[in-house]
């Protein structure tokens, strides 16, 4: 059970931040009920951005130690964390049609997560032509630690570094963080912990499952 408490967490958060994300009160803003969406759009990108961070640090391990299990925690973690970030851009797409009209706009905040997906699909493309076991894991451990300095560099560094942006949390007056009042905040927080936590719960599954794989396929070898 020791184990197994905090995917209960995960659970019990994400239960609480869907039915309370619906319906607390949120503060009278020029993007209306839209502002919900911060309880979940928000929550897609921590979890990538954590299960980005796991990954980059298997790459380092097996770099330093030079043992495979180490890939295969990484490559697994670029997965989830593309899969997160994929939720991330849609449901930014949907708040964007409703606030701004359109479903993408020339943002420094969009474009930056959007090339920054697009690396680590160069990461995944990259793994797909090596064929020896070795070289493979040793090339993507490299290019997945460069991968992941851009990522903070087009999400976290960019972003933040221009005034010209229609993205919340930037500019005077755009509401996000700065404009959410206690109550938002009582949801807000947890959710981003249930995301994070069912993003490592999603990442030790497929992790466990490819475990499992590799095992039965070296039995049939031998």
């Amino acid at each position: 059970m020791r184990n197994y408490w905090w995917k209960i967490l995960s659970i019990i958060l994400l239960l609480y931040a869907i039915i309370a994300g619906f319906t607390v009160d949120i503060p009278n803003t020029n993007i209306g009920d839209t502002l919900r969406n911060v309880f979940y759009h928000v929550g897609m990108w921590f979890a990538m951005l954590a299960i980005m961070t796991a990954s980059f640090v298997n790459s380092i391990k097996f770099i330093s130690k030079g043992e495979i299990h180490y890939d295969t925690k990484s490559k697994e973690g670029v997965l989830v964390g593309v899969f997160f970030g994929l939720l991330g851009i849609i449901t930014g797409m949907v708040w964007a049609t409703f606030t701004w009209g359109a479903p993408w706009a020339n943002d420094p905040h969009l474009n930056g997560a959007a090339v920054s997906l697009l690396v680590y699909f160069a990461y995944l493309i990259l793994r797909s032509a090596i064929q020896d076991e070795e070289k493979r894991a040793r090339v993507s451990a490299v290019y997945n630690i460069f991968a992941y300095v851009l990522l903070i560099v087009f999400v976290g560094v960019l972003p933040r570094l221009s005034t010209n942006t229609l993205h919340p949390g930037s500019g005077d007056g755009n509401p996000a963080f700065g404009d959410m009042d206690t109550q938002m905040r009582y949801v807000f927080y947890p959710a981003l912990q249930g995301w994070i936590l069912l993003s490592m719960w999603v990442l030790n599954l497929r992790t466990r499952y490819k475990k499992i794989e590799n095992y039965l396929s070296e039995k049939e070898l031998d």
